[in-house]
């Protein structure tokens, strides 16, 4: 390792948090912090596999060319050295947890770094933390908030007539506007859409047509022809800056119809508002907020360990917690992005003002509410409650139909991945079974619950199923028929003819006459109860293509 890697300047550094916020959760996830997250770091340290494994007090130690269990070496000298920190990219979940408990032995922070990360990427992000400023809190500007970025990005699409996007200079995509025509977006804007960061094989092109390069040294719009064999059309570009410090580049694809005379200008114009944007989300209120969600979300998904997320929100990873989990749908006139960030709004404001410590994260396309150090006399009932509050808010004032569920109540933190997955069968089962309520926890609907995971069996081994009862839906697709849906409500009345054909609509002969012409084309024996059985869960099965 270079010390002259390491050394950077004399200040007084930032700590492991503000580190964390800087670099942020898509790059570096932490995986343990030993002595909490206010340890200092003073410089960075690159240790290749090569060089001797020693480390620098207070230095951020990046273990490049080495994965998993090889990085163990670099850990103890970490901890011999007094380093603050060791950056690892780790393949599995098991060599994640190997490489926690060595660090907590050597009383050193360990951040796991994603796979598809670039070493030189972390590096500059990284220095750039430490050699950061305090900006002006009272600075005048935009409001904060993603909202604003896709306002932006929509604008600056209308004035240049093309398709846009906003990406940090880790090339991850912060907002984008919206395209009425699909054909119109090429391949590198549909992938970096896709993934939110654009795809290596498209950056490394550009950073070899000197593009990066360009937009690092230069205000001025970048233009980059079009090449059609690699799927990329025209685009233009310019850096987002804040002084010489570049922040972020704005993108502009044109689609099918060529961009508009001033797009130049309104691009100028765009990356000049955008950096009033992105300054304010390096803002270390911004920033606390953002670690605040990816520590809860490295919980939720049991990536992350209990003690940084109770060290950092200030509550006792002993006590009671829970978790909420909320689905929706939007309602006709109102958008996704806006549908996410109302509901998120609305379940912040409802959960804080029954429980002051609540901390609502999305995840996918869910919300999830951690509800720590809660009350130990506190009940399922009571978290019901709160979740029926929730729902009828946002059916009455949002217009969604919203779902609830209310994981079981364990004993601390360390067990709250497991109420996250008994939300998760909750909410999977009210989808899958059609169930009525809109809240429940699983004492509820346990039965459903279960049903709803033989289902999900049956859908993912197709080896397993009764193949009569296939050829029986496959008949009724082919023919437009209803033999499935006769069978099925047949045996969910008890085989009571009459109470079935009505649920169907139909004679009694009819239905009967259903029921012979099924086991005539397929040999079921619906006198037998396994067959019966077997035709009750596999029936419920969704078409094929549904």
């Amino acid at each position: 390792m270079d010390p002259a890697d390491g050394a950077l300047h004399s200040g007084s550094g930032v700590s492991l948090r503000q580190l964390l916020m800087s670099l942020g959760e898509p790059l570096v996830e932490l995986q343990a912090a030993p002595a909490g997250l206010d340890v200092p770091i003073r410089g960075v340290a690159l240790l290749d596999p090569e060089d001797e494994p020693v480390a620098h007090p207070a230095e951020l130690v990046l273990a490049i060319g080495v994965r998993g269990r090889a990085a163990l070496p670099a850990l103890r000298a970490g901890g011999r050295g007094g380093a603050a920190a060791v950056a690892v990219k780790v393949d599995s979940p098991g060599q994640a947890a190997a490489l926690s408990e060595a660090a907590v032995e050597a009383g050193v922070a360990l951040l796991s770094v994603r796979r598809e990360a670039r070493w030189e990427q972390v590096d500059a992000l990284a220095r750039a933390a430490l050699e950061d400023v305090p900006l002006d809190r009272d600075a005048e500007g935009y409001e904060e908030g993603e909202g604003d970025l896709f306002s932006l990005a929509q604008t600056t699409a209308v004035l240049t007539g093309g398709i846009v996007s906003i990406e940090d200079t880790a090339n991850r995509v912060l907002a984008y506007s919206r395209s009425t025509d699909s054909d119109e977006v090429d391949d590198l804007r549909r992938l970096s859409i896709l993934g939110w960061q654009g795809p290596e094989a498209y950056l490394a092109r550009l950073r070899r047509w000197g593009v990066f390069q360009r937009l690092r040294a230069s205000d001025e719009v970048i233009s980059v022809d079009s090449h059609p064999e690699l799927g990329i059309r025209r685009r233009l570009a310019v850096a987002v800056r804040s002084g010489d410090r570049q922040l972020g580049t704005i993108w502009v694809q044109e689609g099918a119809t060529p961009l508009t005379e001033r797009s130049e200008q309104a691009l100028t114009g765009a990356a000049r508002v955008a950096a009033l944007h992105l300054v304010r989300r390096r803002r270390e209120l911004s920033a606390d907020v953002t670690l605040t969600a990816t520590l809860s979300a490295g919980l939720l998904e049991g990536s992350t360990g209990p003690q940084p997320l109770a060290t950092h929100v200030g509550v006792d990873p002993g006590r009671p917690a829970a978790v909420l989990g909320f689905s929706y749908g939007t309602a006709e006139a109102t958008g996704p992005e806006l549908a996410r960030a109302e509901v998120t709004n609305l379940i912040s404001v409802h959960t804080a003002a029954r429980h002051r410590s609540a901390l609502v994260t999305p995840l996918d396309q869910r919300i999830y509410v951690l509800l720590p150090q809660l009350p130990r006399s506190i009940d399922l009932g009571t978290l019901r409650s709160w979740a029926e509050e929730i729902v009828e808010a946002a059916h009455r004032h949002l217009g969604l139909p919203l779902r609830g569920s209310v994981g079981r109540i364990v004993p601390g933190l360390a067990d709250v991945p497991g109420s996250r997955r008994e939300a998760d069968r909750i909410l999977d089962a009210m989808v899958r079974t059609g169930v009525a309520t809109t809240v429940a926890a699983l004492p509820d609907i346990q039965a459903e619950v279960l049903v709803s995971e033989i289902l999900g069996l049956l859908a993912e081994r197709p080896g397993i199923r009764d193949p009569r009862l296939t050829a029986v839906v496959d008949h009724d697709s082919r023919h437009r028929g209803q033999l499935a849906a006769s069978i099925l409500a047949y045996l969910n009345a008890f085989g009571d003819v009459r109470a079935a054909a009505a649920e169907l609509h139909v004679h009694p002969n009819t239905l009967r006459y259903r029921i012979r012409r099924a086991e005539e084309l397929t040999g079921l024996d619906l006198t037998r109860a396994d067959q019966r059985l077997l035709a009750m869960l596999q029936l419920r099965l969704p078409p094929a293509g549904n």
